[in-house]
């Protein structure tokens, strides 16, 4: 039986490229690569939105409060066996003024929300693997991204901490972002697609280990 993914994620996750403006390839994105080292009995499912936040509503860009969206996105494409949510780097733009403590309660808030999903009796209820964002890297504030300040870079470094505790806390898996990929030199920002591979070759593992049963 095929077993079905649903990334819920940014511009990285929507792809983003920092080298030549746009968007990677469908193939070249870590869902695309992802799809295709699992094979046809995984179907992933890419939901990304540059800007998107996880809990905050953004003046400057309507419908990116990531937790307003996800229910229905994940009512959308029931049935699922693993929500995989990789949010956190807008919660960094200085405009918001996020503390650690804030990074991390945002996120037990989005997996409060799918714990507390209607899942059953009509469909199973699926796994959630959180994963921590990339780094922001030093000189953000002067790279095309403006709304993000210098200390944007040092405070991404929270997220691996706070969300390992609170995925440990709410029994849900977690996985290290920035232990297998790094945002471009180009914008401080956005993945490569070289990061992209090294990202989908990480999440591969897992993503098996998690469903192999």
């Amino acid at each position: 039986m095929m077993k079905n993914i649903l990334c819920y994620g940014d511009s990285n996750t929507f792809g983003t490229d920092p080298v030549n403006g746009g968007r990677h390839p469908e193939r070249v994105r870590w869902t695309g690569v992802l799809q295709e080292l699992l094979g046809e009995e995984y179907r992933v499912i890419e939901e990304g939105l540059g800007g998107r936040t996880t809990v905050f509503d953004d003046a400057l860009s309507g419908g990116r409060n990531g937790s307003q969206t996800l229910y229905p996105c994940i009512a959308s494409h029931n049935p699922l066996d693993l929500i995989l949510i990789m949010l956190g780097t807008n919660d960094l733009k200085h405009r918001f003024q996020a503390t650690s403590w804030d990074l991390g309660k945002a996120m037990e808030k989005l997996i409060d929300q799918v714990q507390a999903f209607p899942f059953r009796p009509s469909y199973p209820v699926p796994e959630i693997l959180i994963v921590s964002p990339i780094y922001i890297k030093e000189g953000i504030a002067y790279s095309p991204y403006g709304c993000f300040g210098a200390e944007a870079a040092a405070m991404s470094h929270c997220f691996a901490r706070e969300y390992e505790q609170v995925s440990r806390e709410k029994r849900c898996h977690f996985f290290d972002g920035a232990t297998a990929a790094e945002a471009s030199e180009e914008d401080r920002l956005h993945m490569t697609a070289k990061e992209h591979m090294r990202l989908a070759m990480a999440l591969e593992k897992e993503v098996r280990k998690i469903l192999a049963a």
